[in-house]
């Protein structure tokens, strides 16, 4: 009885509940529902980075409904390529960014919608080029409202969201037949030429598709929710004044985008003390991981000026850890922090928050808010 209280009590306040189970258990809590939720950092290292081979072989990014796509050196093929085409086209756009901004966010703006448009505008070329058709730019357009936005998949029901999966599914599988029959770019245009040409046919279509939808979270949903948190948490300590860096950092901290984090154990092992074995789930929390009193000092608090003296930290997971960490990360840290650089330097911010409660699901959203900008007289 007591473990179903727990799983009731996580399900319906998911981070009451770890803020009290960690410090009274320790590293590890069990659920009845064969899930087994990890905090302690040096668990949850080896538990990601499976140097031992204890957990099945797993990719966030990489995962589809068939399993994880693969091979892993076909992963890593296309995470290089991927990152190559991202910053190339940062560093092409990087003059046109401040007007991004200002077309996107003067002089008000509702987030953490206009986060997770602002990124994905930016980047859209990138993920489906301008030449693509553009019945396709209007597909990956909706994707990101109907999917990607805080809260877009409550506003349909069940069989509309896999209805439109469907139909999303279709036209990207067709957009990568079309791809692979006439030959892709050299170099690729955009994600989508790095998957169908990395690909040889004996890979389904669909697969690709999937992975591509995994490009598309991370780029408009993850980043976008990256720089929302670090706008709410300027907006709710005002008088900060410090250097962009530290600020995405420590909002990453704080308020980890991916949360959870599941592996299946490949065989009966221990991990934190608890006995899990391949019926089990075991789920990295980051959340829980970047508030352990044992590597944080005042873990709870906002104190962006600690990334000064530590940029690098063991009981830091924000991306995963080892082989399988995000292929995007530091272009997307860099990203944001270039978002914030322009709006402290260029404007006066207000900011007016609409709720305290964050937005949980398979990513952390923040509360919805206001954030109002005053271009500075120069």
């Amino acid at each position: 009885m007591r473990e179903r209280a727990a799983t009731d009590d996580f399900y319906r306040d998911s981070l009451g509940f770890l803020a009290q189970a960690f410090p009274a258990v320790g590293g590890a809590v069990r659920l009845p529902d064969h899930q087994v939720l990890l905090a302690e950092p040096a668990a949850a290292r080896a538990v990601l980075a499976n140097a031992e081979g204890l957990y099945e072989d797993h990719s966030d990014f990489f995962h589809t409904r068939r399993g994880v796509f693969g091979p892993r050196a076909l992963q890593e093929e296309i995470g290089r390529a991927s990152r190559t085409l991202l910053r190339d086209h940062l560093h092409a756009r990087a003059r046109e960014l401040p007007e991004s901004v200002r077309r996107a966010l003067v002089p008000s703006s509702e987030w953490p919608d206009a986060g997770n448009w602002l990124i994905y505008r930016h980047f859209a070329d990138a993920l489906v080029g301008p030449e693509s058709p553009a019945r396709l730019r209007r597909t990956v357009d909706a994707i990101v409202a109907r999917a990607v936005l805080a809260g877009a998949r409550e506003r349909f029901s069940r069989l509309r969201r896999a209805v439109f999966r469907f139909r999303v599914l279709r036209e990207l599988a067709r957009e990568i037949d079309g791809r692979r029959a006439r030959g892709t770019a050299h170099p690729p245009a955009d994600v989508l030429d790095i998957l169908a040409g990395a690909a040889g046919p004996e890979v389904p279509r669909r697969e690709l598709a999937e992975v591509f939808l995994s490009f598309l979270f991370a780029v408009a949903g993850s980043v976008g929710f990256v720089l929302g948190w670090s706008l709410y948490l300027l907006g709710t300590h005002p008088g900060t004044d410090t250097e962009p860096a530290w600020v995405v950092r420590e909002a990453l901290r704080l308020w980890p985008v991916a949360w959870l984090l599941g592996r299946r154990p490949a065989r009966p092992h221990e991990m934190a003390g608890a006995a899990v074995t391949p019926q089990d789930e075991v789920v990295v929390c980051p959340w829980a991981v970047h508030r352990d009193p044992h590597h944080w000092d005042d873990p709870e608090s906002f104190r962006p000026e600690r990334w000064a003296a530590a940029p690098d930290h063991q009981a830091f997971i924000p991306f995963g850890w080892g082989p399988h960490r995000c292929v995007a990360a530091a272009l997307s840290m860099q990203l944001v922090e270039d978002v914030l650089g322009i709006l402290r330097d260029d404007y006066r911010m207000t900011f007016t928050p609409r709720s305290t409660q964050p937005w949980i699901g398979p990513a952390l959203a923040p509360p919805r808010f206001t954030l109002g900008l005053e271009p500075l007289r120069r």
